[in-house]
């Protein structure tokens, strides 16, 4: 079982430590009654990867390992256990000679936001909703003192833990299995991401004000979400899906957004980056073999979702906490 004792004591005496009032309970409540069908064997995955001590090791321009002390054994071992844990949807990783091809080119969300945001450097993060963890390690790799992701999904943290042994298990950074809902007010973080979670959540002023909470006064929120291009009031309501997700509920135009996240009392709000997703950076690859943008854009017209709806644009904001 993974062991979350670590970041206990790490947070023990620093200005996280009133989250220990709930955290141990609700990973404990996790453990015991939300395990998927499939983690005995993700984490069967896990334990058995080596703890490696890179002698190459980037996180600055990528996340990647090496040793020149390897075997070719070993790093077929290693590639046949990373295997155990598809499909990957966020990354790229190199590791060892395995390049895990993900479906979704995260470095090329992470060169947009990068140069947009307050530096990292000595900085404690939240990345919520961070999926197996990429962007965290490139958060690290910018300077970031101590990040801390979360994201429901077992598959995902053990995708982020099997990565953390191969990198050296490396302590600073850490993946807890909740939502953002399941946070008290911590008002602790100097820097909040939310990346591609807005659009899942079916009250979006909520999740802007818990994000709020979760920063000190003059903190930065990174927000990248879908939306759609109109005026400061438009907004998609979609149907029952949308790109063939399901659980999409308010694409809101980056104006609206933008007076959303001034209602929820943020300061200094600026709309940064808007790119239209491309099935270059979202695809199906060997290591996510279903369904990717490709097939959810109307073959006729790829400017449209196979519903009819206007295909993926994301937009970058940046705000403030006063």
């Amino acid at each position: 079982m993974i062991d979350f004792g670590n970041f206990y004591q790490l947070i023990a005496k620093g200005p996280l430590a009133p989250w220990l009032e709930t955290l141990p309970a609700q990973i404990a409540r996790w453990q015991r009654d939300n395990l998927h069908g499939s983690f005995k064997n993700w984490l069967r995955a896990v334990e058995y990867l080596p703890l490696l001590e890179p002698q190459r090791l980037d996180l600055l321009h990528s996340v990647s390992a090496d040793s020149a002390d390897l075997s070719e054994r070993q790093r077929l071992g290693i590639n046949n256990l990373l295997r155990n844990l598809m499909p990957w949807r966020k990354g790229p990783y190199t590791l060892y000679g395995t390049e895990i091809d993900t479906e979704w080119r995260s470095d090329w969300k992470w060169q947009r936001v990068l140069p947009h945001i307050l530096p990292l450097a000595g900085r404690t993060v939240l990345d919520v909703g961070c999926g197996s963890g990429y962007h965290m390690w490139r958060m690290i790799g910018a300077g970031a003192q101590l990040v801390v992701g979360i994201d429901p999904m077992q598959l995902f943290l053990c995708q982020f833990e099997a990565v953390r042994k191969l990198l050296g298990n490396d302590q600073r950074a850490h993946l807890l299995p909740l939502g953002i809902e399941q946070l008290p007010e911590l008002n602790a973080f100097d820097t909040v991401f939310s990346m591609g979670v807005l659009y899942h959540r079916r009250s979006p002023l909520d999740h802007l004000f818990q994000l709020k909470n979760q920063l000190v006064s003059g903190g930065e929120l990174v927000l990248e979400t879908l939306v759609i291009e109109g005026d400061d009031q438009a907004v998609l309501v979609p149907g029952e899906r949308y790109a063939q997700m399901r659980n999409v509920y308010f694409i809101p135009s980056t104006g609206a957004l933008k007076n959303w996240l001034e209602k929820c009392g943020f300061a200094d709000v600026r709309i940064v980056d808007y790119s239209v997703t491309s099935t270059d950076e979202q695809r199906r690859t060997d290591w996510m073999t279903s369904e990717s943008l490709a097939e959810f854009l109307d073959p006729a017209d790829a400017s449209k979702t196979v519903e009819g709806y206007p295909a993926p644009l994301r937009a970058v904001l940046v705000a403030r906490k006063p």
